[in-house]
């Protein structure tokens, strides 16, 4: 998925085309969200597939998403100590996990906004896709357990 990332035609997004890169970027993200969900309620279920790994996928394509709309902004003047693919992923994942070492920092309001929105996202979709694939994780194991206590 890293490798995706970093060849990505990234160029094709920021100031100089906006309606395409918002539009692409909220896409993106609702289609991450509705195939999270769906995962989400297929595991609920108990229906067959492959959750864990889906979830996992997506998940790494939300936090991509984010990597690029910030490199893009960054083009825009909207961070402080943005100017690379790494520093975008970085401070995606500084981000996701909270930390924000301060390092890179959002200046313009629209990075403000797409900020606040990755840790909503992140609250609310990712987090809801790793709990279900730690709960489906625990029932596999304790499924090999029992089997090998047998």
């Amino acid at each position: 998925m890293t490798v995706a990332y970093f060849l990505l035609p990234l160029g094709l997004f920021g100031p100089q085309r906006p309606m395409t890169s918002w539009a692409t970027f909220a896409l993106v993200l609702i289609l991450v969200a509705g195939l999270l969900i769906r995962q989400i309620q297929r595991d609920l279920l108990g229906l067959p597939g492959r959750p864990l790994v889906t979830i996992l996928l997506l998940s790494c394509v939300a936090l991509a998403s984010f990597a690029a709309a910030y490199l893009a902004l960054s083009r825009d003047g909207q961070f402080n100590g943005l100017r690379t693919r790494v520093d975008a992923l970085y401070f995606t994942v500084i981000t996701l996990a909270t930390v924000g070492f301060g390092d890179v920092v959002p200046v313009g309001q629209e990075a403000r906004v797409v900020v606040m929105l990755q840790i909503v996202y992140s609250l609310v979709f990712l987090t809801a896709g790793a709990t279900t694939m730690t709960r489906r994780l625990r029932s596999l194991v304790e499924i090999r357990a029992r089997s090998h206590h047998r």
